[in-house]
């Protein structure tokens, strides 16, 4: 099957050719023609499948006919990385049909963004707050809208998107179309698809087993000789361009920084860097400026680099999901990958999870020259504990919330602290100083800002 059996406007058919698209994926194959329909859809598929096509081109098509000018779709999204790169493939796809689209996320000023909502726009792409904040101020409308699309929706409840999602689809129009992509499909996810789809299609593609493109290593090794076995690894692999997931940003921040050191050209992207920072990084990525790119599983998502030829996970995902997404960054578009795992006894759970789901047990591999019995050094405390690493994840995924948290108390043990003290001074006060003669006779006198002297 190729794309023009689809029927497409012609000027989507000459973007879709611009872009060599040939064939279409499985997952594109399932969910076009009923969205082509106007039918709600869920979309089950892994990263890397070509799901966004699946949806941007029949949205295409549909905008063809139709006013222009104001928001028509809006698609959300869990990170502004993921958000740019949707937004990016429909401007590639809708080159010939210009249909403009904005993309909305934090972190950069709103005032570029307004100017485009202002300047007229038929596609939204947005990260869930910044979006709100746009809502609340007034500065979108979305009263025209006729296709709503969550995508990565279980990456969102994961961030805790979920409590903005809702609000957000409580002031689009009723009467429109849902599109609904997910990898997985939590209770949660599975909740919310009752509650905003209507008597949806589901198109399902492999959804928990990694692409079958991709062979999988395990190399054991204690926590303090990652980075050494990482450099040999590296020294001895030939590699095209490496994508290595650490499971903090300070942690992806030092073995960015190990590399360069090491001779390499590395970049990290993490949560600690501004937007322009982190499009750099993926932009050096893209284009081969960076060979190699060290992220956290958050920063990563939407990354979209056709030709990575490893995956490494310097630290192991906590679940079997998490290591579908990871991977499915190399083996894309029928090319072939390699997914490198350093695991310690903590990761054998998480391995066997994994290995139930290949349905096969993954190689287990040494380096033949690596000294794997070189003692860790008594003052690298950030390598000393496996477990350390995990509870300071799980930190870094609530930091927002622990701050909000932090704050509220103190303002409270501000407030009671400062009514003790004020109470305290009104009681020593009215001990101190005796009352006037004729305080009962004393007439009230309310205070006047202007006074005369």
């Amino acid at each position: 099957m190729e794309f023009h059996a689809f029927n497409f406007h012609p000027q989507i058919a000459a973007g879709i050719t611009a872009a060599g698209y040939v064939s279409p994926t499985p997952i594109q194959v399932q969910a076009i023609p009923p969205v082509l329909e106007g039918r709600d859809v869920v979309g089950l598929a892994q990263t890397g499948t070509g799901k966004t096509a699946a949806f941007v081109l029949p949205i295409l098509h549909r905008l063809m006919r139709g006013g222009r000018r104001h928001v028509r779709a809006l698609v959300i999204a869990p990170t502004r990385e993921l958000a740019e790169q949707i937004h990016e493939t429909i401007g590639i796809l809708g080159r010939q049909t210009r249909l403009q689209s904005v993309s909305i996320y934090g972190g950069v000023s709103m005032n570029p963004q307004i100017q485009k909502l202002r300047s007229g726009v038929e596609i939204v792409v947005a990260c869930p707050g910044r979006l709100l904040d746009h809502m609340n101020h007034g500065m979108i409308n979305l009263s025209h809208l006729e296709v709503l699309v969550l995508d990565e929706a279980d990456r969102m409840f994961d961030m805790g998107f979920l409590p903005d999602v809702r609000k957000i689809i409580k002031q689009v129009p009723a009467k429109r179309q849902t599109l609904l992509f997910s990898a997985t499909m939590p209770d949660d996810i599975r909740r919310l698809a009752r509650e905003v789809l209507r008597t949806p299609v589901t198109v399902q593609v492999d959804p928990a087993a990694p692409a079958s493109t991709v062979s999988h290593a395990l190399y054991p090794v204690n926590q303090h000789l990652k980075t050494a076995l990482l450099l040999e690894l590296l020294r001895n692999t030939n590699t095209e361009s490496v994508l290595i997931f650490t499971r903090t940003k300070h942690r992806a921040k030092r073995v960015g920084q190990q590399l360069e050191k090491a001779g390499y050209r590395a970049a990290s992207l993490q949560g600690n860097l501004s937007q322009n920072r982190r499009q750099a990084a993926l932009d050096g990525f893209r284009d081969g400026s960076y060979r190699i790119l060290v992220a956290t599983d958050i920063a990563a998502r939407g990354i979209d680099v056709l030709r990575i030829s490893h995956v490494i996970n310097y630290d192991m995902p906590d679940t079997t999901d998490a290591y579908t997404h990871r991977i499915g960054r190399t083996g894309r578009a029928e090319n072939t990958g390699d997914a490198f795992s350093f695991i310690t006894r903590e990761d054998e759970d998480v391995v066997h999870s994994i290995e139930s789901v290949l349905g096969e047990k993954m190689k287990r591999r040494t380096m033949k020259e690596f000294d794997y019995k070189k003692v860790a050094p008594a003052h690298d405390t950030e390598f000393a504990r496996s477990h350390h690493l995990r509870k300071q994840n799980k930190l870094e995924i609530s930091e927002a919330h622990s701050v909000c948290a932090t704050s509220q108390k103190k303002i409270q043990s501000g407030r009671e602290e400062r009514q003790k003290y004020r109470s305290a001074d009104i009681q020593k006060t009215s001990q101190q100083v005796p009352a006037p003669r004729n305080s009962a006779t004393r007439k009230y006198r309310p205070h006047n800002h202007v006074t005369s002297r």
